[in-house]
This record gives structure tokens, C-alpha cells and sequence, in this order.
């Protein structure tokens, strides 16, 4: 992706949450000099991969398959793993209308996809064989908004503003935006997205950047570069 793309993409998604109310934190719009000169005080945002996110999942088409994301807070693997403190995380994300955030699960990570506005999120659902493994022969259960719901292969639910899906690891799922894009709410156990997303396709995470300008803010793929 060019950095120009991404620059764009970060003023359009910052004006879609403030048009429902959201404001982002205050280091979301530092520039990449002042996130470098506060970068001691920073060090939680940084060890925590909280900030800007934007994927193309490497496939140069980010309009078809991509997604935007910003992580507010994200917790501690070791907290989660001595089973006390810092054991969430909470994330915005926007998907545009039939813009595929592709089929994927998690290992450890549950969360809840939560619809914050705008259209409806669709989000379709398969199940796993006995070793975690995308099995199209696979449905399962899921929680709607606490509701119990069995899904069938291959079932696309579909949620309005106010609605929620809780996702357990192993539950395969790919969404978009239908009739327009949606502000999706991520609340979840510690994320990980390093190691922690498990694609059906062979596909990258994050983008390739191409630096045609400068960035506007940093990426949290750029605090290895910038801020070692």
C-alpha cells in the first residue's frame, strides 16, 4: 500500500468514529517526531501494539480485502497466562461495504464483534475439526448478545448497530460491511497480531508499504522501525 492510501484512509476512519461519538486516545494523532520524543513515557502503547492498523493483507487491493483498525488497549500474554490482571484488550475497527476481512481464526484469543454503527455487519461462520483445523463441513454455537445461536457451514449472520457476536478460538470467520461501512467494536482477551491469526489462505497480516510521502501518524507495523 502507499503510505499516501494509508494517510487518507487514517482522516476518513478518524472522521467516521467521531461521527458516532468515539474519540480516539490523544497519541493517535501525535506525529511520527513526537511519538519518537515520547517514546519512553509511550513504552506500554508501544510493547502493547495499541495505534493505527492498516491491512491490505498483502494483496494489493485493499477495497476489496482489507480492514482498518485501531487497538485502544491490549493486555499482557503473561497476565493472561497467571490467569490475573491486564487479561483484555479493545479494539475499533471499520469495514467498508463488501470490503472481506478474510476467513481466519484465533488460538487464543475470544472476542467480542460488536456493530457500533453505521450499516449491517455481516460475518460468515464454519466450525472446526477436533484439531482446530477450517472444516467446511462444520457448524457450531456462538452467543448473540448472550443469546445461544447454532450456526450451520458456511451461515452468514448478519448484525445492526447495538448488536454482538461472541467468538470462541476455533470458530472460523470472515466479515464486511453490507448496504455501507460499519464501526465494529473489538473487545476481547489479549490480542496477538503476530501470532495469533490463523488464515484459511496463505496470507500476510499486515501491509507492504510503499513510502511514496510521509506518514501522518505511525503504524503499529512502523514502532519496530521508528521507535527501537
Amino acid at each position: 500500500m502507499k503510505r499516501s492510501r494509508i494517510n487518507e484512509i487514517m482522516a476518513q476512519a478518524d472522521e467516521m468514529i467521531r461521527s458516532h461519538g468515539f474519540t480516539l486516545p490523544p497519541f493517535a494523532y501525535w506525529s511520527p517526531e513526537e511519538f519518537v520524543s515520547n517514546k519512553v513515557r509511550a513504552k506500554a502503547v508501544i510493547s502493547a501494539r495499541a495505534g493505527w492498523d492498516i491491512t491490505d493483507y498483502g494483496e494489493g487491493d485493499f477495497d476489496a480485502l482489507g480492514l482498518f483498525l485501531f487497538t485502544l488497549r491490549n493486555g499482557r500474554l503473561s497476565d493472561l497466562q497467571r490467569g490475573g490482571g491486564m487479561c483484555y484488550a479493545e479494539k475499533l475497527l471499520i469495514s467498508e461495504e463488501n470490503q472481506i476481512s478474510p476467513m481466519h481464526t484465533h488460538v487464543l484469543k475470544a472476542e467480542d464483534i460488536i456493530n457500533r454503527g453505521g450499516a449491517t455487519l455481516a460475518i460468515e461462520l464454519f466450525g472446526s475439526d477436533a484439531d482446530g483445523n477450517f472444516d467446511e463441513t462444520a457448524g457450531g454455537t456462538v452467543y448473540c448478545d448472550g443469546i445461544e445461536r447454532q450456526f450451520t457451514p458456511g451461515e452468514i449472520l448478519k448484525f445492526a448497530p447495538g448488536e454482538s457476536v461472541t467468538l470462541m478460538p476455533g470458530d472460523w470467520h470472515a466479515f464486511w460491511g453490507e448496504g455501507g461501512a460499519v464501526l465494529i467494536g473489538e473487545v476481547s482477551t489479549v490480542n496477538d497480531d503476530l501470532t495469533d491469526n490463523i488464515f484459511r489462505a496463505p496470507i500476510g497480516r499486515f501491509a507492504q508499504i510503499e513510502e511514496d510521502v510521509a506518514p501522518t501518524h505511525l503504524l503499529v507495523s512502523d514502532y519496530e522501525k521508528w521507535l527501537a
